[in-house]
């Protein structure tokens, strides 16, 4: 009998975690953009009032003000949309990152999923943007139970900031509850031979679906949640090179400056194989049912499924 599909907000995970956590940490203090319904920290807000700080549509103020709180002992997550956290880039660069004050930026609504909010909220650059910032750490989750879980290991105030990037909808829960982060560490969900398909967030469930027809046709693919992209798993990249020759990459996001980049700078270093990208070309989103976008941009499940088997049947030029 085939399991049921459980489907999970993130974004409601990591809320609801945040709340949890302010029970037994009084250094945790939250700030929002003006837009804590949305990104669920109203949750914390409304249980914790005098740790929770509103700052309006003026996300400047919210990265520096965060800078502020760190510095003072205090563990600072800062929310708001993706695409808005990005516009504070030369902030975030010159108070955070070059001070290496340690703030958790977590952020909501990237990539297409988010769907009828068209394409300037559909960020699909805020991986590399990020990732280029020295002293920046970089995760994305693949679902719920990792976004608590990354939640409750940043709960424990590091040296450098993050950036958690969640999405508006939910996702297949793909990890028992016993499911424990470890920074830098992939998580191998399928095992295979023939070629590997390494993704992060909403992509690792659909590469599983398209490994899963891919085993019809005789081809046995392993499948990577990449979930830590700064760090990431040098270890697991160059050993899925070593052991099935070619590595696809599947990702919400372009393909400039995101996983696959950081994929093919590795085996072409370390042991060079082909790779192959998916993600977003050099274009804007569009606006539309959020998980319809995904195959009306080629990116889909079957898209996956299609080009890992043509990939893996290509002779090597």
């Amino acid at each position: 009998m085939q399991k049921t599909e459980i489907l999970e907000s993130l974004r409601e995970a990591y809320g609801e975690e945040l709340a949890s956590l302010g029970e037994k940490n009084r250094d945790i203090v939250v700030l929002d953009a003006d837009l804590s319904s949305s990104t669920k920290t109203d949750i914390f807000g409304k249980k914790f009032p005098e740790r929770f700080y509103n700052m309006g549509i003026a996300e400047q103020s919210m990265v520096t003000a965060a800078a502020g709180l760190s510095l003072a002992g205090k563990t600072v997550f800062a929310s708001t949309f993706a695409v808005f956290l990005s516009n504070t880039y030369n902030v975030i660069r010159q108070s955070v990152c070059y001070n290496e004050v340690p703030v958790n930026f977590v952020v909501t609504h990237a990539g297409i999923s988010l769907g009828e909010d068209g394409p300037t909220h559909q960020i699909l650059e805020d991986v590399g943007i990020m990732s280029g910032l020295p002293n920046m750490k970089v995760i994305v989750p693949v679902d719920s139970i990792e976004t608590r879980r990354v939640i409750d290991y940043l709960a424990v105030k590091k040296k450098n900031p993050y950036y958690v990037r969640l999405t508006r909808e939910k996702f297949p829960v793909l990890n028992e509850e016993s499911y424990e982060f470890k920074e830098g560490k992939s998580v191998t969900f399928r095992d295979g031979n023939d070629i590997t398909i390494m993704a992060y967030g909403i992509m690792v469930s659909f590469a599983l679906k398209a490994a899963e027809a891919l085993k019809s046709k005789n081809i046995d693919a392993r499948v990577i949640n990449m979930s830590s992209i700064k760090p990431i798993d040098r270890d697991a990249i160059i050993k899925a090179a070593r052991d099935t020759g070619k590595i696809v990459t599947a990702e919400e996001h372009s393909i400039y400056n995101g996983l696959g980049s950081r994929v093919s700078e590795i085996v072409s270093e370390e042991y060079p194989v082909p790779v192959k990208r998916i993600g977003m070309p050099d274009i804007f989103g569009k606006s539309g049912k959020g998980m319809e976008l995904f195959d009306y941009f080629h990116i889909g499940i079957s898209d996956i499924e299609k080009i890992t088997e043509n990939f893996y049947r290509e002779e090597f030029k």
